[in-house]
């Protein structure tokens, strides 16, 4: 059994005040950007890392265009999914863990191509048997859950996410995506929904996106300056 997470509660009382700040700051309860299904929203994920979203939609689009459904695709020759998602990052990687991965899951749910059955199980449960899958770690196990048409309570946590809760010095300055996305996870209360947990990380998302950029954080204009560890150290 993993050991339950030991957190601050001052950090934690720090992370939920400031959230509040952000949500209310940026408009949430924010519209959920879709609606795929687990298993088509695994996919998207594979395709996103280390590229931009409007690319991976491309790719995604031309992959969807292509093969009439993930069978298809799970039998297709990996040169003939990567002509396909071409304009993504490391396409050549991504087409064969994506075509690994369709075939993980068909060979676990006796030929049948879904990831319905998640739902039925605990988040903590669900992340773990989908990053048992090669090429899905946190992030994306996160997004397979909240993203798709699941709605589970699972936090993403992306570099802006992560890059804002460092400056602000909820997680260490120098922990790494994956150990900061469990440390902002744990903050957050159990009795959250799918979308609170969105929101949570839309509007810290968001907030690195507008103010705090990666070299250039606008401190002059920014809401939560005066509970930056960063800001205070450097003004």
């Amino acid at each position: 059994m993993a050991k339950k997470m030991i957190i601050d509660s001052t950090l934690q009382t720090k992370a939920l005040r400031i959230d509040k700040q952000l949500c209310q700051a940026y408009g949430a309860p924010f519209r959920y950007f879709g609606s795929k299904d687990a298993l088509s929203q695994m996919v998207s994920s594979i395709l996103s890392h280390r590229t931009k979203n409007a690319t991976t939609k491309k790719a995604y689009t031309k992959l969807k265009e292509t093969f009439p459904t993930w069978e298809a695709v799970r039998d297709a020759p990996v040169n003939e999914i990567q002509q396909c998602i071409t304009l993504s990052t490391y396409s050549e990687v991504k087409a064969q863990r994506i075509k690994d991965a369709l075939r993980i899951i068909s060979d676990a749910n006796f030929g049948r191509l879904s990831l319905d059955f998640l739902k039925e199980m605990s988040v903590s449960d669900a992340r773990a048997w989908v990053e048992k899958i090669p090429g899905v770690g946190v992030k994306t196990s996160a997004a397979i859950l909240n993203f798709s048409n699941l709605r589970m309570p699972a936090l993403v946590v992306d570099t802006h996410h992560h890059r804002v809760a460092q400056r602000l010095g909820i997680i260490p300055p120098k922990c790494s995506l994956d150990k900061g996305a469990a440390l902002l996870e744990a903050y957050l209360p159990s009795d959250w929904d799918s979308q609170r947990v969105y929101d949570s990380h839309q509007a810290y998302m968001r907030h690195g996106q507008k103010a705090c950029h990666h070299y250039h954080p606008d401190c002059k204009n920014c809401i939560i300056s005066d509970q930056c560890d960063f800001f205070n150290n450097n003004h």
